[in-house]
Order: C-alpha cells, then sequence, then structure tokens
C-alpha cells in the first residue's frame, strides 16, 4: 500500500515489471482505493472495493493477492484468445454430447422405470430424441386431454460457482478459466457451464431428486420434475385425504389445525416425500392436512399465481362486464408456466367439490376465495397497501376460477 499517489507515480514504480501490482489511496477521492496493476506494458488502474472481500467487479477474493492472481489469468485469456472466445458460443456442443445426451439418458431411464405407458408416449417418442418443444398452447391442451402428461420447460437456476481443478463448459466444450468462480453451475440439475454460455441454454433443465433437499419452499416447475409428476405430490396426496374425509367438514379452510401439527406434516413431506403418512391415524383433525396444504402454497417461492402473472389477473378482475371479465381471465391463465396452470385447475375442481358440499361445511366459492385469494397470488412488490388494495380481487378472482372452473380449464 503506497498511500495517496496519483496514476503517474503509480506508473513509475510499476514500470517494465509485467504482473506487479501496487494498491493506493485516490488523490482525486481520498478514502477511495485504487489496485494498479501492470499488464501488456501498460499500468491499468481499478476501483477496489471491501465488503469483508476484496473485489473490482462481480468476483470476491480472501486477498489481493488471489484478486490480482485471478485478474492476470483473465486477462491474459482475454488478451491472447479474444477472437477464439467470441465463437465460442457459435458453435457448440451442447445438442450433441455432454449434458444433452445426459438428459435422454435421465428421460429415457425414467421412462423405463415408470409402470405407464401412457407416460412413455407423453413424454418422449424413441430413446435418442431430445424432449419435444410445443408451444404454450398446445401444451395446456394435451394437459386436459392427457393426464399424464408432465413434460414440464423449466429454466436452468444458474448460480457462479468455483470448479477445483480443470472444468470445461457442457455448452461450448472449451476451458473454463479463473482462479475462482470460473462459470455457473444449476443448482437444480448440476450443468456446468461459462457464465456467457448459460444465456444460450435452452430451458431443458432436469432436475435431479439428489440435488433437491425439501418439498416445502421449493419452486413448484423443479419440485415436479424431480418427482416425475403431474402436480406437486403436496397437493395430491393433501387433497386425496380431504376429499375422502373431509368434505363435509365445518368450515374446511377457515378452521386452523394446530400450528405445531401443520409442521409435523410439513416435516414428514420435507423427510419422506410422497411415502409421508397423512392418514386419519396420524392425523385425525382433517384441518391439520388442510392447514398443510395452505401452507405449501404460502411457502412456494413463486406464487401458484406468478409474480408476471399477477397484475394482469387484477386489472382482469377490475372489468364489470363479468363475459369480457372471463374472457379475460382465461387469457392470463394460459399465461401461467404449465406446471402451475395444472397445479390451480387441480385445486379448483376440488374446491368445486368443497361447494357441493355447502350445506354441511359452510364454504361457498365467495368464503374459499377469501381463504385462498392471498394464499394462490402475491403481489411482487412486498406492500402492505397494495396488498390490502387488492384483497378484494384476490377474493374475486378465486371465486370466479372456482364457480367457473369447467369453462376456464
Amino acid at each position: 500500500f503506497h498511500g495517496i499517489i496519483s496514476r503517474e507515480q503509480a506508473d513509475e514504480i510499476l514500470a517494465g515489471v509485467e504482473g506487479a501490482y501496487i494498491l493506493r489511496e485516490s488523490q482525486r477521492q481520498p478514502g477511495c482505493y485504487t489496485l494498479a496493476l501492470r499488464f501488456g506494458n501498460q499500468t491499468l488502474n481499478y476501483r477496489l472495493f471491501y465488503d469483508g472481500k476484496h473485489f473490482v467487479g462481480e468476483k470476491r477474493f480472501e486477498s489481493i493477492h488471489d484478486l490480482v492472481t485471478d485478474g492476470l489469468i483473465t486477462l491474459y485469456i482475454e488478451t491472447k484468445a479474444s477472437e477464439y472466445i467470441s465463437k465460442m458460443t457459435t458453435n457448440p456442443i451442447y445438442e450433441h454430447i455432454g449434458y444433452a445426451t445426459l438428459l435422454r439418458e435421465k428421460v429415457s431411464r425414467r421412462l423405463s422405470r415408470t409402470k405407464n405407458e401412457s407416460r412413455k408416449a407423453s413424454v418422449t417418442s424413441e430413446e435418442n430424441t431430445p424432449v419435444e418443444k410445443i408451444t404454450s398452447l398446445v401444451r395446456r391442451a394435451a394437459l386436459t386431454q392427457n393426464d399424464n402428461h408432465f413434460n414440464y420447460e423449466k429454466a436452468h437456476n444458474f448460480k457462479v460457482h468455483t470448479f477445483r481443478g480443470p472444468h470445461w463448459c457442457e455448452y461450448c466444450a472449451n476451458f473454463m478459466w479463473g482462479l475462482i468462480a470460473q462459470g455457473v453451475r444449476c443448482s437444480d440439475c448440476g450443468l456446468n457451464v461459462h457464465k456467457q454460455c448459460s444465456k444460450y441454454v435452452p430451458n431443458d433443465c432436469q432436475p435431479d431428486l439428489k440435488r433437491i433437499k425439501r418439498v416445502y419452499c421449493c419452486d413448484l416447475t423443479t419440485l415436479v420434475k424431480a418427482h416425475n409428476t403431474q402436480r406437486p405430490m403436496v397437493v395430491d396426496s393433501c387433497i386425496r385425504e380431504i376429499e375422502a374425509r373431509g368434505l363435509k367438514s365445518e368450515g374446511l379452510y377457515r378452521v386452523s389445525g394446530f400450528t405445531e401439527h401443520i409442521e409435523d406434516v410439513k416435516m414428514a413431506f420435507d423427510r419422506d416425500g410422497d411415502k409421508a403418512d397423512i392418514s386419519a391415524s396420524i392425523y385425525p383433525d382433517i384441518n391439520i392436512i388442510a392447514g398443510a396444504l395452505k401452507l405449501y402454497f404460502r411457502d412456494l417461492p413463486i406464487p401458484v399465481i406468478t409474480y408476471d402473472t399477477y397484475s394482469k389477473f387484477i386489472e382482469a378482475a377490475k372489468i364489470s362486464n363479468p363475459d369480457e371479465r372471463l374472457e379475460a381471465i382465461h387469457e392470463v391463465l394460459m399465461l401461467l408456466p404449465a406446471a402451475h396452470y395444472e397445479t390451480l385447475r387441480y385445486l379448483m375442481i376440488h374446491l368445486k367439490k368443497v361447494t357441493l358440499h355447502e350445506k354441511e361445511n359452510f364454504m361457498n366459492a365467495e368464503n374459499l376465495g377469501i381463504v385462498f385469494g392471498p394464499t394462490l397470488m402475491r403481489p411482487p412488490e412486498d406492500s402492505t397497501l397494495t396488498t390490502l388494495n387488492d384483497m378484494r380481487y384476490q377474493k374475486l378472482i378465486v371465486q370466479i376460477l372456482i364457480e367457473n372452473e369447467d369453462v376456464l380449464f
């Protein structure tokens, strides 16, 4: 560290010593620090920051020396191979070897384990053919016609990753350089690629159960793809149990079960998945199962009615003409991701059954709308005022979905 010195003084100190560096305090901005680094016969100056670790860009380092080491590697690669780097993504090996091949093998293995032959036909046409890409409209049409079609599209969940030892990108097959944070890894399926290559990878993530540590608080599409199911198994299990012994229960979904018992059900699903025992012998109070189902929806990182479609649903609910409002809601439903759409459809069919026992359970579509409105949809911004202003529209949306489930879905 050389204190407050000018760029010119830093250049004199570093002159002729390739790869050397010093730290200095800026003359123009006292209190701000600069890393002066000699590379390519010139002195490069970088604004230096510290938040527990040192950084000049996105990467954080324990020491300045590690930061400089990584910087020199990157500068050298980008200087010597800039033309090569610019062409890396133009001829990817992704579709021919690597992850795409593993993807086909995973799908094939899953299909061989599945007893239901119709599932086999719906997911893949032949063993060595990539999963078919179809439009959202066709996909949703298939969902209503074929109860076994659940090969939903899913984007990769890439996060910056530090690789130990030499590593190659599974998109372009080129070396991943640098000391740390050389690329990104999908936390759901394990795909490793350059950060720039991640922009070109198709939305074909096949989550690995080994990487999915829990059921609650897990992204809905990630969960159903990991378990190879049409809907989250929590939804299927809870609804099956409720319809078997709870449709006539007074105040169903409105009356709360004991919080401790609901947490027990949550832990059972997280621990045992679809083998979780939620039978009457373990949980005689059906309100516990209903509470566990509501908690699952509340805990979703992206609500069933997604943040992207939230404002469109609210605007549709504000339309005064009933026919136009129904048409507008139907149009927005088509924008939901397929797994979210299918989960919502299945839930609305169930809630319609609940209303058919209104004389016993005292729960009509409006009452269920009050309960499920804020559970199924939340505004993108965490604003109490927005939530309060939108509550009546949230209730109305769910009420309309229940009353018109046969038309809307």
